[in-house]
């Protein structure tokens, strides 16, 4: 996973520390393309929360079913229980009042008043991890997660690695034929592409394109 931070994760402990010691909560938002990391990452601060004996909550949208019900799971096969929610809404009634720290998954999926859910927790002094793609299949912001940026304290920024040219990449290609917004799907549906392989609209799959060279 290719990274760009303003500062690096080994410095989260201590803003934590330096948070807890005010009694005041933040917004982390790890914000990528698809297969860069985002829910591996997301999946790695909670496990250190919790090592660290805190009390967590994960959740996620209904609409995302394609690895578990009761899980986030990365495209790494990497896991971590959570409540699915039918939006932000329930998302905040769901949360308990000893709970310390909120782990939120695919964030463009969700209502945008995931912002403001977002801006009540961290006023309660709740630590709030959020990961969410920044653009949809056409390179345009996916709401709510522009909003989101703009409102946390931290931010990490996710690459993948494209598939045609093996340069960072910053954008999600569709490549079946569809012009949903939202459409949920994993490889089978997109792969990662640079600035310069990437068109917004569906395109052929690059495994396609490689085996029809190989027959020329």
């Amino acid at each position: 996973m290719h990274e760009l931070t303003a500062q690096g994760n080994d410095e989260h402990l201590s803003r934590q520390l330096l948070h807890r010691a005010t009694n005041t909560g933040w917004i982390e938002v790890i914000a990528g393309s698809m297969f860069s990391g985002k829910s591996e990452e997301l999946i790695r601060r909670l496990r250190r929360a919790k090592i660290a004996r805190q009390k967590v909550q994960v959740f996620k949208p209904q609409i995302d079913t394609r690895y578990a019900l009761d899980y986030i799971v990365s495209h790494s096969e990497m896991r971590h229980e959570s409540n699915a929610v039918a939006s932000s809404a329930e998302l905040l009634s769901q949360v308990e009042p000893d709970t310390e720290v909120i782990g939120i998954d695919e964030a463009q999926f969700f209502d945008n008043g995931l912002v403001s859910v977002a801006n009540e927790l961290a006023r309660r002094g709740v630590r709030v991890i959020i990961a969410g793609l920044d653009q949809d299949f056409r390179g345009v912001p996916f709401d709510p997660v522009p909003q989101l940026l703009s409102i946390a304290e931290y931010i990490t920024k996710t690459h993948a690695i494209c598939v045609r040219c093996g340069q960072p990449a910053n954008y999600s290609q569709r490549i079946v034929e569809s012009e949903e917004r939202v459409a949920v799907g994993a490889s089978d549906m997109y792969e990662a592409r640079c600035r310069r392989c990437f068109v917004p609209h569906a395109d052929a799959p690059t495994a396609h394109l490689v085996e029809a060279s190989i027959d020329l």
